[in-house]
């Protein structure tokens, strides 16, 4: 409907008044609405009176208009009303009652779902996030075969940073927990093989756990702590600044030009870590059981007797898997982040808590296996 709507604020000493006159329609009401709800909140407490009686149209816009006038009036503690409004609009307004349609009451609240539903969901979210990530190693596998077949696609000065954060940095926690695992792993041995006179075999136990089991154990989860969340961190700033969204707008592939290079990385000087990590352990025993009068010579003699290059290499396949894991499952919680910075911090406690679990379960995969193929 043609036509214009106007607006007039007149402070009263008892009462103020607004008058409306005109068409109250989608069309005519945006130039007056702010103008009317400022005077609603100008005159706060105080008593105010909608005089309109000049309405002369009034269609569902116009009642949010005056209803929201009401509910802005009740906001401020005062009293509004609206006086000479036509029967046939005022009928319209009486369906609605403003003291009601405050911001809960407008917020939809979904019905609550049954355990059948909620476990439905929770199947197809899961199986979601399984094919994504199904999805995800299938394109880092892709990727990283690519760039070991083709060793000058790889960002090496990327890898060579990643590789010193990763290993050179990380190398003196791994140390002192190495060094301190052994220490305590000899005492919790050898007291009670002390009292059968077995002491020597305590070499045994520290030579298999540390080389097969706890080397590559402790140094994946140290990794997990330090450079899966230092990835997931990195890679979802990125994802949050749209760093990564303009690498794919310059048809830069995020996997191959972030992800791959940090795989490589820890893939390589996680093995070493292990290697370093076995030898600081068998230290820290060696010198518990100086304690319990066994020299090195036959503590290390004790060792070598009983440890194959099979459990050697075999724990150093197991921290090459796990380094994987590590880096891709960082990586993968760093390109899932959307969102803030408190994103970001949720994406490397998920990063960490993932790869930990991870780990543990292939640990357990290969300790089955193992057994299975006489390693």
């Amino acid at each position: 409907m043609n036509g214009t709507a106007a607006m007039e604020f007149r402070r009263g000493a008892g009462e103020s008044v607004v008058a409306l006159r005109g068409t109250l329609d989608a069309r005519t009401l945006p130039p007056i609405w702010p103008g009317a709800r400022a005077a609603v909140r100008e005159n706060g407490a105080s008593p105010l009176r909608v005089d309109a009686g000049g309405v002369t149209y009034c269609d569902g816009s116009g009642i949010a208009f005056l209803v929201d006038l009401l509910r802005e009036g009740t906001r401020q503690g005062g009293r509004v009303t609206i006086t000479n409004l036509a029967p046939r609009f005022a009928e319209l307004l009486g369906q609605f009652d403003h003291a009601a349609l405050d911001d809960e009451a407008l917020t939809p609240r979904a019905p609550p779902l049954s355990l059948i539903e909620q476990l439905g969901r929770a199947s197809l979210q899961l199986a979601a996030d399984l094919r994504q990530q199904t999805d995800y190693l299938r394109r880092v596998l892709g990727c990283l075969s690519y760039q070991l077949t083709h060793p000058s696609a790889v960002r090496w000065k990327e890898v060579l940073g990643v590789a010193e954060q990763t290993g050179v940095n990380g190398l003196p926690v791994v140390t002192l927990i190495a060094f301190l695992m052994g220490v305590v792993l000899a005492y919790q041995a050898a007291v009670p093989m002390r009292q059968y006179g077995a002491e020597v075999l305590v070499a045994n136990l520290i030579g298999l756990s540390m080389l097969r089991e706890l080397a590559p154990l402790m140094t994946s989860i140290v990794l997990a702590g330090r450079t899966g969340a230092a990835f997931a961190a990195e890679i979802g700033t990125m994802r949050v600044n749209e760093e990564i969204d303009a690498l794919t707008t310059m048809a830069l592939d995020p996997l191959r030009f972030l992800v791959v290079p940090r795989l490589l990385a820890t893939m390589f000087v996680t093995p070493l870590l292990t290697i370093f990590a076995g030898i600081v352990g068998l230290i820290g025993g060696g010198l518990v059981m100086l304690s319990f009068d066994i020299p090195l010579v036959t503590y290390f003699k004790q060792i070598m007797g009983v440890v194959s290059i099979g459990d050697f290499t075999g724990g150093l396949f197991k921290s090459t898997v796990f380094a994987f894991l590590v880096a891709a499952i960082g990586c993968l919680r760093g390109l899932e982040t959307v969102g803030g910075p408190q994103a970001v911090g949720q994406a490397a406690t998920r990063a960490v808590v993932s790869a930990i679990v991870m780990i543990v379960v292939f640990d357990g995969l290969f300790a089955v296996l193992f057994n299975l193929f006489g390693f």
